[in-house]
């Protein structure tokens, strides 16, 4: 029985500037993101500020912007933005574990780790990362360290990790998460992944330039628009063609 959701609100108070990340529609639109569920998502379009509300979520609650744990700190290219200034997330209780994972840096994240593998034997880092995570694929690594370094009773802040993932990764995936979430932790996760979205009773919520709103796992973009390619793709080729002419 899942106890506690270590974030259960998003407060959003913008200052009155123009440029990015405080002129993205959904976000400007949006006031507050109430968080009920030990598993909620984050789905749009490319661009319509998922990635960049979840990425000032982890910065808000102390991760490194580029990925990694709490005690992680380093940076490769600061590029992340102030939003996470302007939240005030509302806490149930303080997670024993944590880790932001983001598919777009997460070769920087295995390098530190790698770095600091010089202070570790090769049964610490076996036993934490299960070994080397420069010796495999990026999505075998990908789901090495979900299925080692993640312990429980965990907060954990994803970012479109399906990237890495293939059909059946993604399958294992839903099972270490729900492994997880049996041992009190709570994911928030940014994904286009139908697959990802469909873990039971989760929070949906959709952004758009209408703003940020909660919805169905048959509502959602990726969910609508996979299932009427797979019914017919034939004819979704054809409309897209035609589309390019």
């Amino acid at each position: 029985m899942h106890k506690n959701f270590f974030v259960k609100g998003i407060n959003i108070e913008l200052p009155q500037i123009s440029t990015y990340p405080f002129n993205i529609p959904s976000i400007v639109k949006t006031k507050k993101l109430e968080i009920d569920s030990p598993v909620t998502f984050f789905v749009g379009e490319n661009g319509s500020g998922k990635s960049t509300l979840i990425e000032a979520l982890a910065v808000n609650m102390g991760f490194n912007p580029e990925g990694g744990s709490r005690n992680m700190n380093f940076s490769t290219c600061d590029t992340h933005s102030h939003l996470s200034e302007y939240l005030t997330v509302s806490k149930k209780a303080y997670p024993k574990d944590g880790f932001f994972l983001r598919a777009e840096s997460f070769y920087n994240v295995a390098s530190y780790i790698q770095q600091i593998d010089n202070g570790m034997s090769t049964g610490d880092l076996q036993n934490v990362y299960g070994g080397s995570l420069h010796e495999c694929s990026h999505g075998e690594s990908f789901l090495k360290l979900l299925s080692n370094r993640l312990f429980g009773n965990g907060l954990y802040i994803l970012d479109e990790p399906e990237a890495a993932l293939s059909i059946h990764r993604l399958f294992s995936m839903l099972c270490i998460m729900k492994k997880l979430v049996d041992n009190n932790s709570q994911f928030i996760i940014a994904t286009h992944s139908p697959i990802l979205l469909s873990y039971p009773n989760s929070t949906i919520y959709q952004f758009s330039d209408g703003g940020i709103e909660r919805v169905e796992y048959k509502e959602t973009e990726p969910y609508k628009m996979t299932k009427y390619f797979l019914d017919n793709p034939e004819r979704m080729l054809e409309l897209l063609f035609e589309s390019y002419d």
